[in-house]
């Protein structure tokens, strides 16, 4: 798209159905920046959900309808709206009575993306959200002033007046963005610099995500690839070029001295190596896991890329305070019962959160609220797999029935399943369908010295509810 067609694509009104979602509010929000006129609906918003964060929308001159068609009133509105929802919503039943144009959420993102100077996409299976964090505060801190669209609030960017900055308005030329591979749509983008950070079973199968992720790389003009990832490592050859990181791999040019890792339980530090040009920086992050680290990796090898000082993307490393609903500590009881509130749904992210939890002392509990019907089905059993390998026999898995928010979808496999496969695998799990139950139980069996992590997505009270539960607790 030329910057002529962009111009005249932004001095169109959009109307985002769905515009609390993760995805959508970022894109709101930068369209927002950039003098657009924004409207939009949400079923949450409609069901008096998460009253704080569409307070906070409307504040943002963004007007809010309830989803009944009534907020699509011109031809000239563009409708965003995901491939997802239903023809049977009367905001698409709406939009097409009067012939409005229709955009998927990613042709709109790709279109700002694409039309960037300098563009820096974050792909693979798990920690896009952290990463893009990461890279946007590293160019932020080297004055490049950069726009950043996540799908999580980035608490670096977080004030009074941006309270759920999952986005930056930036006027320095440079974009970065999470691309996602879910829906096929990661195929759009033009990255400059292309992350691949790991590529492993979640929506799609593992062939058709090495397609898609060897043509990512393909259509950059250099990539960052993690070299402990056998999968993404072995696409590296589509690149024209490649930067490589690793903790493990000792001939990644980004890598870490051995030896020198050190971890608390907030925390972790290592000395970091540039091997290509024989230098190396002690490097102390705010967030705690190896798999933090990796990511501390990659954003310094997608910073460097674009002409970033090694060393001090190191030090501006160490400034990161992370993203809301990533190992977020939501406090400790007076008894020292600490509550963690995290994004883990799928066996990747599931499998790093609870490895994280048990290189510290203390029994967990595990809550897990699954973020869809489908995702049970594509990957219950794997997940199931890794309850049962990363917990101890002391700590607890409890779990109710998946977020539904409405629609077709097939709900004959559920919570009682997965907690049935965790069994099957090795691990007790109890099910309750009402997630309130589940509280209930927490508070029941907690004691002092549990870490309780609630995990989920998809659905913003999973922080209210860890909130809750922590004023519960002795």
């Amino acid at each position: 798209m030329s910057v002529t067609d962009l111009s005249a694509l932004l001095a169109r009104p959009f109307f985002f159905c769905g515009i609390g979602g993760s995805g959508m509010l970022p894109l709101a929000c930068i369209l927002r920046g950039r003098g657009a006129a924004i409207a939009g609906s949400d079923r949450s918003y409609d069901q008096g959900r998460s009253p704080e964060k569409f307070a906070w929308i409307a504040d943002q001159g963004i007007r809010l309808y309830e989803q009944d068609g009534s907020g699509i009133t011109s031809a000239d509105q563009i409708l965003v709206a995901s491939a997802a929802i239903e023809d049977s919503v009367p905001e698409v039943r709406r939009a097409k009575e009067l012939g409005c144009q229709r955009m998927s959420r990613a042709e709109l993102l790709s279109a700002l993306f694409n039309g960037a100077d300098t563009r820096i996409a974050i792909g693979g299976t798990s920690g896009k959200s952290t990463v893009t964090g990461m890279t946007g505060w590293l160019l932020t801190q080297a004055g490049r002033d950069p726009t950043i669209m996540n799908g999580a609030v980035m608490k670096n960017f977080r004030s009074d007046d941006a309270l759920f900055a999952s986005a930056r308005v930036g006027s320095g030329g440079a974009f970065v963005s999470e691309v996602d591979e879910s829906d096929g749509s990661i195929a759009l983008y033009r990255p400059g610099v292309a992350v691949l950070l790991n590529v492993t079973l979640d929506h799609k199968s593992m062939d058709e995500l090495r397609v898609l992720f060897g043509d990512y790389l393909a259509a950059s003009e250099c990539a960052v690839v993690n070299a402990d990832d056998a999968e993404a490592l072995a696409l590296a050859g589509r690149a024209k070029t490649a930067i490589t990181y690793g903790i493990d791999a000792a001939d990644a040019r980004i890598g870490v001295a051995g030896g020198s890792i050190r971890e608390s339980a907030t925390g972790i530090g290592a000395t970091v190596l540039d091997r290509a040009n024989g230098r190396e920086a002690a490097l102390t992050l705010q967030v705690p896991g190896r798999h933090n680290l990796s990511n501390a990796l990659a954003a310094l090898g997608a910073a460097m890329a674009v002409g970033v000082d090694f060393g001090a993307a190191v030090d501006a490393l160490g400034g990161f305070t992370g993203l809301a609903r990533r190992f977020d500590i939501a406090g400790t009881s007076a008894s020292g019962i600490t509550v963690i509130d995290d994004f883990g749904h799928n066996p990747d992210k599931v499998r790093a959160t609870l490895r994280t939890l048990r290189a510290h002392d203390g029994r967990v509990i595990a809550f897990f609220q699954p973020h869809g019907f489908g995702p049970i089905r594509q990957m219950g059993r794997e997940l199931a797999q890794v309850f049962a390998e990363e917990l101890n026999d002391e700590d607890r898995v409890i779990l109710c029935d998946p977020a539904y928010f409405g629609g077709t979808v097939d709900r004959s496999i559920g919570g009682a399943d997965l907690a049935q496969w965790i069994r099957d695998a090795g691990k007790d799990a109890e099910h309750f369908p009402l997630r309130e139950t589940c509280g209930d139980r927490i508070a029941e069996i907690a004691r002092g010295g549990d870490r309780i992590v609630v995990m989920g997505a998809r659905d913003d009270t999973l922080s209210s509810f860890a909130r809750a539960l922590l004023d519960r607790l002795p």
